[in-house]
């Protein structure tokens, strides 16, 4: 007769864990999901509540905390791990609880005396934010190597109710794109091997449960803090309900553990929201903020950039970027970032990566000139940089070939005509830091664009052995070595657009670039997916060009601000050949900005999709009180009179002062074709008085308007409706 278990419960403001201990074993998985009373436990054990079934084994083996192969359990396993062929299969058979903080935190430390081997597993679960984040590190106990197949940073359980998984797909100018699956009796499995974190494959997703919408329903959500090779998988299991695991993808000899090594895994920051996606995706911001490393502490208002990219490309030249510096200080521009074609032979994307001084050819005198002109006109100096990168064609790679990854016996293989640099090595990534250190020493640099621009291939170290997971490693050890040096530097993760785009980096970068494509008809799918798990704050969102360098199309100026207002606003394009009006107009979005992003980037996202064609996203504080909703018309309307937009995250209780948002200078449609006495009602001085319950099932009423077009309306709670 077993003695009874203990039940270890940790505990946030809407969510809870339980797990069931015996000591001779790996803890059972029994909760995970929303918050239950503080003395609620299971009762007795699990393996006491089911029967045994017919030609199964003699003991119950559940799901553990970190499920093993080879003695018992049928499902993936959290861990793959041998010596030499032997050692294959574990079985924990002692378990060590070590609290960290009480009913918030513990590590578990799993020990195997057969295979030599222990796991130690910390669970964190934060009070404030419902998140949980799991991470596993491996201890080699024997005195022989032990070969890592797999090790899982953690294996969830999901209630046998979920029924389908959204996760996003996407390619270099077109991430984040939704795909919604069935979840059945099949493996549903993603997966990336491209060394980064990928345009095609990202690290996370949301299950969700039968009638589960934005703003409604239990929600299952859980992400990789990892910028290189991961696996999730969701597998249903014998009692109906399923494992959720995620992890790092090791390539073969990565996971080889000399005796008395450990390897440890990247962080899994997961949750539980019944309050839909929308729920979920403020869980996430909330643990994003919470850690985001900021100079002096804190966040300070985004400033708006411009980005000489696609104004310049490689053309550098001194005059022109001085006047390109003129014509945005004029306009409002807070930062100006000089983009790649800077330094040492580079005129183009095949030479000059690894030489990292400015090109004498372009810039006689340095960049010294330039960086005092954009400070003389009050605005900060950003630089794009590409450091893990090498050209061929460039001093650095003539005078170290040896320090690009590659495999003996391998062509070289190049991707927009460059290579990768082993930054494991240490006099490679001493050769960077020194190099970016003096840059960021002699000029008062605020701000690295940081790119990284190819997948990894022929990922070998000096002595062939794989560098995929030593390479995400060594970055981050760069990163934080330059910060710690330059404490003041903002640093933004740009990888091919949105290549890197993962809770690991933004430990140590304070924006990501959320694509190359700029086009507001493909941004607002691409931000809508990156605003599930990342806030606004961090989504680097500008005006482009029209037509669209990557699309071709064309959108009127005020649309394509609308759509970048969100996010950390800047201008990607050359202003100096707008007209007068162009120039006004965006000028006009600018200073809203400024007025509006103490609303946009402190509060909660909530992201919706009316009918006929009608995506809105809306900002606001966390209960909703002020609201500014952003409305986007994506295509023609099939309908006579646009339909209303139902506004879920609104109180029932309470009117609401509604005004629509415009920026100065800005014209709004007139005529019975496009508004109706109510929007002229909304441009009152004291705006237009609306019961929130209506807003919430009836709707707010919509112009009707031509494709391609956008407004705002802000939202203000202005007292609670009389009782019936």
């Amino acid at each position: 007769m077993r003695p009874a278990p203990n039940f270890l419960t940790l505990h946030s403001q809407r969510s809870s864990v339980v797990l069931e201990l015996f000591a001779d074993e790996a803890p059972q998985w029994r909760y995970w999901g929303p918050r239950l009373n503080e003395s609620t436990t299971p009762g007795m054990a699990l393996r006491d509540t089911r029967p045994l079934p017919s030609f199964t084994l003699d003991f119950d083996q559940p799901l553990t905390l970190v499920p093993s192969f080879g003695v018992g359990w049928f499902g993936q396993s959290a861990l793959l791990a041998h010596r030499d062929g032997r050692d294959f299969a574990q079985a924990f058979d002692h378990c060590a609880v070590e609290w960290l903080t009480p009913a918030r935190s513990l590590r578990l430390h799993l020990s195997d005396s057969v295979a030599a081997l222990r796991v130690s597993v910390t669970l964190t679960l934060d009070a404030d934010s419902d998140v949980l984040v799991i991470r596993s590190e491996l201890h080699n106990l024997g005195d022989a190597p032990l070969d890592v197949q797999w090790l899982a940073a953690a294996t969830l359980p999901l209630p046998g109710q979920c029924d389908s998984v959204r996760s996003y797909a996407g390619q270099h100018m077109h991430e984040f794109l939704l795909q919604t699956d069935r979840l059945s009796r099949s493996l549903w499995r993603r997966e990336s091997r491209r060394g980064r974190t990928s345009h095609d494959c990202f690290p996370g997703a949301v299950v969700t449960t039968p009638g589960a919408g934005a703003d409604s329903g239990l929600v299952f959500g859980a992400h990789l803090a990892w910028s290189g090779n991961h696996q999730q998988t969701i597998e249903q299991l014998p009692d109906g309900r399923y494992q959720w695991q995620f992890g790092e993808w090791l390539a073969p000899g990565e996971g080889r553990l000399a005796a008395g090594a450990s390897i440890v895994t990247p962080e899994l920051v997961a949750s539980v929201s019944d309050a839909g996606w929308n729920g979920l995706a403020a869980n996430f911001h909330a643990e994003l903020r919470a850690r985001l490393p900021w100079p002096g502490g804190a966040m300070r208002p985004r400033p708006v950039h411009l980005n000489t990219w696609e104004a310049m490309y490689f053309d550098i030249e001194p005059g022109q970027v001085l006047a390109l510096a003129d014509a945005a200080a004029a306009i409002g521009v807070e930062r100006f970032v000089l983009d790649d074609g800077w330094f040492h032979s580079r005129h183009h994307d095949r030479a000059g990566l690894g030489d990292w001084w400015p090109d004498p050819d372009k810039l006689p005198d340095g960049l010294a000139p330039l960086v005092a002109h954009v400070r003389g006109l009050g605005m900060e100096f950003g630089l794009w940089v590409e450091p893990e990168m090498v050209n061929p064609d460039s001093d650095l790679f003539c005078a170290h070939p040896d320090w690009a990854l590659q495999l003996s016996g391998r062509p070289l293989l190049t991707a927009r005509n460059q290579l990768v640099l082993d930054i494991s090595r240490p006099e490679v990534a001493d050769y960077l830091f020194e190099h970016l250190s003096a840059l960021l020493a002699e000029h008062p640099i605020a701000y690295l664009k940081w790119d990284h621009n190819r997948d990894l291939t022929t990922a070998g170290l000096q002595p062939g052995l794989p560098g995929y997971r030593a390479q995400v490693l060594a970055l981050y050890a760069l990163l934080q070595r330059l910060r710690s040096a330059h404490p003041a530097v903002e640093i933004e993760s740009c990888s091919g657009g949105g290549g890197r785009i993962d809770f690991g980096i933004l430990r140590h970068t304070h924006r990501v670039w959320t694509s190359d494509c700029i086009d507001a008809v493909s941004r607002t799918d691409i931000q809508r997916g990156f605003l599930q798990f990342f806030p606004p704050e961090i989504m680097g969102s500008h005006v482009g060009t029209a037509p669209a360098h990557t699309t071709g199309r064309t959108q009127s100026m005020d649309f394509r601000a609308a759509v970048a207002l969100p996010g950390h606003f800047g201008v990607e394009l050359d202003v100096r050949r707008l007209d007068p009006l162009q120039r006004q107009t965006l000028g006009g979005w600018i200073t809203l900005y400024k007025q509006l992003r103490p609303r946009l980037h402190h509060g909660r996202t909530w992201c919706g999709q009316g009918d006929d064609g009608l995506v809105w996203q809306a900002h606001g504080d966390v209960d909703a009180q002020d609201v500014l909703l952003l409305v986007y018309r994506m295509q023609p309307g099939s309908l006579r009179h646009a339909p209303p937009l139902r506004l879920a995250m609104l109180d029932t209780q309470a009117h609401y002062r509604a005004w629509q948002v415009l920026p100065a200078g800005a014209e709004r449609p007139d005529g019975p074709h496009h508004t109706a006495p109510f929007f002229d009602a909304l441009n009152r001085p004291e705006g237009l008085l609306l019961d929130g319950a209506w807003l919430v099932h009836s709707g707010l009423p919509t112009p009707r308007a031509q494709a391609e077009t956008a407004y705002i309306v802000r939202l203000q709670r202005s007292g609670a409706v009389a009782a019936p």
